[in-house]
């Protein structure tokens, strides 16, 4: 199983992967100069907000901040039949652990808070400058000076040497934090490796649903299926539709598998869907076998079944296959996975359909023709004598079919489709109605999709009880003020003692100050030209800046990681940093950070890790719309083959746009964005959507009726009745997942039950309106 989060939900050539390896070649870490400032990745620790709903800089509230971290720093783990503290793991500064600015500050005794005069954002020692917005939220100020505070952030790094080892410690910790308890404080917390962990716990989630989701399918086929007639009755092919439909997904699964092709979480919602495609063609094919003559042989009535239905399953197993392998070229591997195992199953669902479920039905055909009960397997007559009593009669015989067409007596459920709602909806008063609905649903479906947002938020990977989701609704509330501290690379030899080129780069900076959303600057080179200033150094020629430089780097030893030197001892790259806020959307930011470097006409680059994951935001929407494009045509192409009449075919390309168009805007209004996720379901949605048009616009063109309300009632008739057990039967099949604690599952639901309820809409009232209305093409066609 691959459930690496970045691996599985970021673009894999995405430009900040590109960028982090040159971040990482360039200014490799220093083990023993730990910091935070300078990851190049998301790192390894363990963090944890205090907060208070009053004020939490008091003296009681830190002195449980104070035994909270004492706990922490010397909890002791087990590891290979040795202990640990912290002090053996932790990342270090100049031979000691990394610690917590505000702790330091009050030189970690609770009673100095009333003594320390605490200034925000910033405070201001002899030695050096602190920024405090990283470890306070929620900041009272009064003249920069704090008032009050209702939350404390704590961070404890680690060595990231001996993975085995910092995992069992940050796992020790989360034990500890959640079974600790004060009166004064709330505590939430997390750890580098918390989101990873209780993504992959997600699975297991839904483990116990696809157990009911079976039970439910099977319940609902055979009832559907049911039939009073004892020897009519198809309740042994319902079954064997769904035997079918679950080998179907062990072959694909197991095909994958033995291929390498990694199994990755979001293919765990791929069963419920398959037992959607399967079940419906199931009744698709149990109709077209209730339509052929009674008195036929097996052989026969099996191959008229063929006739009617194979081309029918056919289209939507092309175009349900097609959409998913198109999906497969997908920069998200999570989607890659998904569309390859989705879509190999939809070509052994539909393997087996046509060999294991069409053996099924010969077989269930042979005891029909011999007037066999469908339990016992006893021949039994098609009346019982009058003497016998009612029940004995229902239970007891069978047979029975129409005389006149010596075919299976129609259903109740067809027969209201012949005669009520097919004659209704051809009605041209209905007709003008379903004409202001649909443009009402697309007026609808328009709207939503404007306010469609991108971008897939990293906590809705975890379930909803997670302890995550309190640390990022605790940090959200209180530190969301101030965001990403974005590094950015000078990455080309600059004459940094210039003054003229100086220029240049301080342009560059002005720039970036000059975005609303970047709160400062802050480097190496800065610092050095106030060090010259308060030395009365001068550094505008080369030869002083080199001299005067190494003892700067001697003082603040932490700029060394910033400046990478060629073997001729020349600054080949460097790096200064910006602070940003909370102003505007990720992707607006990063955008705009990207877009100001590329204009500055010094060669720059921006980074941070969280672009790894920003990046989704730059390739979702092409990408999904370039996928669905591409999908049209296809389908466009397999109806032009396969349905013979050309209009049909459009109407079967419209019918999947409108239903994409109508699924995203509804999606967007229903509160799910467009993600990764999302994305999966989408391409899904693809082949769903053509399914019902193929199967009406089919059965429209193959009705042996004249005139063209006739040819709807036809088609609604012989297979209204089969599209809605087959929608019926695939919302049953994922509704069990609405109640799941997931909000990928949670999706997968939301997306399928739109794609079958407008499918369904387009099937039963949109198409057959529309295909009536443009008759006069007919003749054309």
């Amino acid at each position: 199983m691959s459930n690496n989060i970045e691996e599985q939900f970021t673009p894999v050539d995405g430009q900040a992967k590109m960028e982090r390896k040159y971040i990482q070649e360039t200014f490799p870490g220093n083990d023993s100069m730990f910091s935070s400032l300078r990851m190049n990745t998301d790192g390894n620790y363990a963090t944890l907000i205090a907060t208070s709903d009053s004020n939490i800089l008091t003296v009681e509230s830190l002195q449980d901040i104070l035994d909270l971290d004492l706990k922490i720093r010397r909890m002791v783990v087990q590891f290979d039949n040795q202990s640990f503290e912290y002090v053996d793991v932790c990342a270090e500064v100049m031979g000691s652990c990394t610690s917590n600015d505000i702790l330091d500050i009050i030189e970690y005794n609770s009673n100095n808070i009333d003594i320390v005069n605490l200034t925000f954002p910033w405070y201001h020692t002899d030695r050096r400058s602190i920024p405090l917005y990283l470890s306070l939220g929620s900041v009272k100020v009064n003249k920069e000076v704090v008032e009050s505070a209702k939350a404390i952030q704590l961070h404890y790094y680690l060595r990231e040497d001996n993975k085995t080892k910092t995992d069992l410690w940050l796992e020790s910790v989360i034990h500890l934090v959640s079974n600790e308890s004060s009166s004064s404080i709330q505590v939430s917390y997390s750890t580098s490796m918390s989101m990873q962990w209780e993504f992959e716990k997600s699975p297991s989630s839904v483990i116990s649903l696809f157990s009911i989701t079976y039970a439910i399918a099977i319940a609902f086929s055979i009832f559907s299926c049911w039939r009073l007639d004892n020897v009519r009755t198809k309740v042994w092919v319902a079954s064997c539709g769904v035997l079918s439909t679950g080998l179907a997904v062990l072959s694909g699964f197991g095909a994958m598998l033995l291929l390498g092709q990694p199994f990755v979480m979001t293919v765990a919602s791929c069963p419920f869907m398959i037992l959607g495609i399967g079940l419906d063609d199931m009744f698709i094919m149990i109709s077209c076998w209730q339509r052929t003559r009674v008195l036929d042989s097996v052989p026969e009535r099996l191959a008229d079944t063929y006739r009617d239905a194979a081309i029918s399953i056919s289209i939507t197993t092309l175009t349900d296959a097609l959409a998913l392998f198109l999906g497969a070229i997908s920069p998200f591997g999570s989607v890659q996975s998904f569309c390859l195992y989705a879509g190999i199953s939809v070509c052994f669902c539909y393997l087996y359909s046509i060999t294991f479920l069409g053996a099924c039905m010969a077989l269930n055909g042979r005891r029909e023709a011999e007037n066999k009960h469908w339990f016992t397997c006893a021949k039994i007559p098609e009346d019982s004598p009058p003497t016998d009593s009612k029940s004995s009669s229902m239970c007891c015989a069978g047979g029975s079919y129409d005389r006149v067409t010596e075919k299976e007596e129609t259903e109740p459920m067809s027969q209201i489709f012949e005669r009520f709602y097919g004659p209704f909806l051809t009605h041209k008063l209905i007709k003008a109605c379903v004409f202001v609905i649909y443009a009402s649903y697309l007026a609808v479906s328009i709207y939503g999709c404007f306010t469609l947002k991108e971008g897939l938020d990293r906590k809705n990977l975890a379930l909803d009880d997670s302890y995550i989701s309190t640390y990022y609704n605790t940090q959200s509330q209180h530190l969301s003020e101030y965001s990403c501290n974005v590094m950015v690379a000078v990455t080309q030899p600059f004459p940094y003692w210039d003054e003229d080129e100086q220029k240049h780069l301080f342009s560059c900076m002005s720039n970036f100050e000059n975005l609303n959303y970047v709160n400062g600057t802050f480097g190496w080179f800065l610092s050095f030209q106030q060090y010259a200033n308060a030395t009365n150094c001068s550094i505008r020629s080369q030869e002083a800046f080199q001299t005067h430089l190494p003892h700067f780097l001697e003082l603040n030893s932490m700029f060394k990681q910033d400046i990478n030197w060629s073997t001729d001892n020349q600054i080949q790259a460097s790096r200064f940093f910006i602070q940003t806020l909370n102003k505007t959307q990720m992707k607006d930011m990063m955008i705009g950070l990207r877009e100001t470097a590329e204009e500055c006409p010094v060669e720059l680059l921006v980074y941070h890790p969280a672009f790894i994951y920003f990046d989704q935001y730059t390739v979702i929407m092409d990408n999904t719309i370039r996928t669905i494009l591409m999908a049209v045509i296809v389908m466009l192409v397999v109806s032009l083959i396969l349905i013979p009449s050309p209009l049909c075919s459009l109407w079967v390309a419209f019918a999947i746009c409108s239903v994409t168009v109508g699924v995203t805007g509804f999606m967007s209004l229903w509160g799910v964005h467009l993600d990764s996720i999302s994305m999966i379901n989408l391409v899904m949605c693809i082949g769903f959507s053509a399914d019902f048009s193929a199967h009406i616009s089919y059965s429209f063109v193959s009705s042996p009726k004249s005139d063209v309300n006739g040819k709807a009632v036809d088609a609604l008739a012989h297979l209204g009745y089969p599209m809605v057990q087959g929608a019926l039967s695939t919302v049953l099949g994922v509704v069990v997942l609405s109640m799941s604690g997931s909000y990928i599952f949670r999706t997968f639901f939301k997306i399928v039950f739109l794609v079958i309820t407008f499918g369904l809409l387009h099937g039963l009232v949109f198409i057959p309106v529309f295909l009536t209305i443009f008759a006069a093409c007919w003749k054309w066609c």
